[in-house]
């Protein structure tokens, strides 16, 4: 606007008329009539050209003019009349003043003088924010989008009530999809007949389409055990209030019934594509699968996982079918090798050196050089017992080595196998895993979200009660050259007897069939109690734990450590099972200082609390009766405090990860 009012157009004119007046001057000299014309033409050509700038320029001020005194009533207009509410407030934030249309929302006359925290105390946090100028607030049952300007001390209020709603609609009629998983039913209809099958399908089909009609829920038999069904986000939230109360009542009411099954479901939310929902509807039921099924897992494109159920135990398979499928094709892996690693988890136990120990013995047994790979830094009380004994008293000490020794002699075809646990984060060493094509993982545990990236070979079973145990019978299928040496067999047998507490927890048939085949090949128990015998200190540590026990909720103790001491975390684990066989204990969690500068938990149940899902809150998990995790807090009082909110959400039916 200035520099049109600088009228910089006449620069060229002047220019023109100095050429013309100059051009005149010159023809003059040479000849008179055509300098005279030439003048005359000029001067008529210049008048008209300095006439028309002087009447545009005119024409413009005035349009420019009248532009502006519409354009200042409009912005009154739009100040005062507009939908937008906004406030003036000083450094004080008391309101100075106000638009007509903000007056309108709070229907207050009165306004002006008021602090505008008096409108919501959401408001608070928005000029708190360094970063945060925008916050969504609710006056009088209305939505409100805020927009703070701090140097002017400016506030405008736009309405979104309708938008929110018309989001929040569109959100809760998204399409869900879930695959619903009958987890029992080849075993428990094998040796039917033909009616007795037909009539178990009419129960499960009726309980399911009673469940699915009552929630407006589109659900379809699609084969013998599985259903699939089509719903929305807003009835998955009313399945998650109710916790999916359908695991429940197939359970108890085919219970009623003989049958006792239980119900696995995988659901896939929170995409608007159908065949990506199909893909996360199937992988959250091969987790939930992999956690031992009876469980419900909700997975979200972004990763979110939620979990509902978990309760009982995983059901002992009834036939070996599937190890024995698994120890011929670990035979063919072992064999295209050249060597065969085997590592298990940080601060290893019985179970993982156990496990280690025979999967090394099948690759001896296909004429297979096999290690097992250690940290010897991690090895404290029964570990490193049963490593003196084998250093004392076998040739199978040379086959221990380092991760550094393992990485510098591995090839392309070499074998990484992985036991007692499927988290990457958890091995000896990862960069193992990363050196490898091929790894396997052969665990007993529950498997979480964390899992070794594109294994080979997976062989998980949750109804186990050890890595061992699993091992053992995978060892009954190989070539019978090479056979079992008494220390290897008192080994595997160790770890079964340490995750089953000499054969109290998580025991099935097939447990005491495995200790049967290691005692054939002369596991000493003798030496299993020596290995697992504890000293006297170890005892008086475990002692004082268990003196600081109290109860954070009924069957709930939670002892802890001292505060500035670090403690083993064999010992720690130790103190949990202990503090689990006191009267009126039904879950026990014990909490401590551990030398890596992290707080452990270490958690064990009966059975009515899944402490699976309250490690998994806190970044840990395990089993439904046997857990733990690792926290980086500050303080065991933090510890305590998490781990009492872990343990509120998981009473209340539900983890989150």
């Amino acid at each position: 606007m200035d520099t049109y009012r600088k009228r910089i157009i006449r620069h060229p004119l002047m220019y023109l008329t100095m050429i013309g007046l100059l051009g005149s001057i010159l023809l003059l000299f040479w000849h008179v009539w055509a300098g005279i014309a030439y003048a005359l033409v000029s001067t008529i050509g210049l008048i008209y050209a300095w006439r028309f700038e002087k009447i545009t320029f005119e024409h413009t001020e005035k349009h420019i003019e009248s532009l502006s005194f519409r354009m200042k009533k409009v912005g009154s207009e739009a100040l005062l009349e507009m939908p937008i509410g906004i406030l003036l407030v000083n450094e004080k934030f008391i309101i100075e003043w106000a638009n007509p249309y903000m007056s309108e929302i709070v229907d207050d006359g009165t306004l002006i003088g008021e602090e505008m925290f008096v409108l919501s105390d959401d408001l608070y946090n928005l000029t708190k924010s360094d970063e945060k100028r925008e916050q969504t607030v609710t006056i009088d049952d209305r939505k409100y989008k805020v927009v703070y300007k701090q140097e002017e001390r400016l506030l405008y209020f736009f309405d979104v009530t309708e938008q929110l709603e018309i989001q929040s609609q569109y959100y809760a009629d998204r399409t869900v999809i879930a695959i619903l998983f009958i987890d029992n039913y080849d075993e428990i209809t094998q040796g039917m007949d033909d009616q007795s099958r037909s009539l178990t399908n009419t129960v499960v089909t009726s309980i399911i389409n009673d469940w699915a009609f009552e929630h407006g829920i589109f659900a379809r038999r699609i084969s013998s055990d599985r259903f699939l069904a089509v719903l929305n986000e807003s009835i998955l939230s009313e399945l998650e209030k109710k916790k999916f109360s359908i695991l429940d009542d197939i359970r108890e009411k085919t219970a009623q019934k003989n049958l006792s099954l239980t119900l696995s479901i995988g659901v896939g939310a929170g995409s608007s594509s159908l065949i990506k929902l199909g893909e996360l509807a199937q992988s959250s039921l091969d987790l939930v699968l992999g956690r031992g099924g009876d469980q419900v897992a909700i997975k979200h494109p972004n990763g979110k996982l939620k979990f509902y159920g978990g309760k009982t135990n995983p059901v002992e398979k009834r036939t070996r079918v599937r190890a024995r499928v698994i120890s011929h094709a670990l035979q063919d892996l072992i064999i295209e090798s050249d060597q065969v690693f085997v590592m298990g988890h940080k601060n290893p136990d019985m179970d993982a050196i156990g496990a280690a120990i025979g999967v090394r013995k099948m690759a001896q047994k296909n004429k297979v050089d096999g290690f097992v790979v250690l940290d010897f830094d991690e090895l404290n009380g029964s570990v490193s017992r049963l490593m003196d004994e084998i250093e004392e008293n076998s040739d199978l000490y040379k086959y221990f080595i380092t991760p550094d020794e393992a990485l510098s002699t591995m090839t392309e075809k070499s074998l990484v196998i992985v036991v007692d646990t499927h988290k990457p984060s958890l091995v000896i060493d990862d960069r193992l895993l990363n050196n490898s094509e091929k790894v396997v993982v052969i665990d007993h545990h529950r498997r979480g979200e964390e899992f070794i990236q594109n294994p080979t070979l997976v062989y998980m079973e949750p109804y186990a009660s050890s890595t061992a145990e699993l091992v053992t019978e995978l060892l009954e299928y190989q070539p019978e050259d090479e056979k079992l040496t008494k220390l290897e067999a008192t080994s595997l047998l160790s770890g079964i007897i340490v995750d089953t507490k000499s054969f109290t927890l998580r025991t099935g048939a097939r447990t005491f069939e495995a200790a049967s085949y290691l005692r054939t090949y002369g596991a000493d128990t003798i030496l299993v109690q020596q290995l697992l015998k504890e000293d006297i200190d170890t005892y008086i540590e475990r002692s004082k734990i268990i003196q600081t026990v109290e109860f954070i909720h009924p069957g709930v103790a939670v002892a802890c450590g001292e505060r500035n001491k670090q403690y083993d975390s064999v010992l720690i684990a130790q103190t949990a099972d202990i503090l689990l066989t006191m009267k009126d204990v039904s879950a026990s969690f014990v909490i401590a200082h551990r030398s890596d500068g992290l707080i452990g938990i270490s958690a064990r149940s009966l059975g009515d609390i899944n402490v699976q899902l309250v490690m998994e809150n806190l970044g840990g998990g395990g089993h439904l009766t046997n857990a733990a995790c690792q926290i980086d807090a500050e303080t065991i009082d933090e510890a305590v405090m998490l781990l009492r909110n872990a343990i509120i959400e998981t009473l209340e039916g539900s983890n989150e990860e």
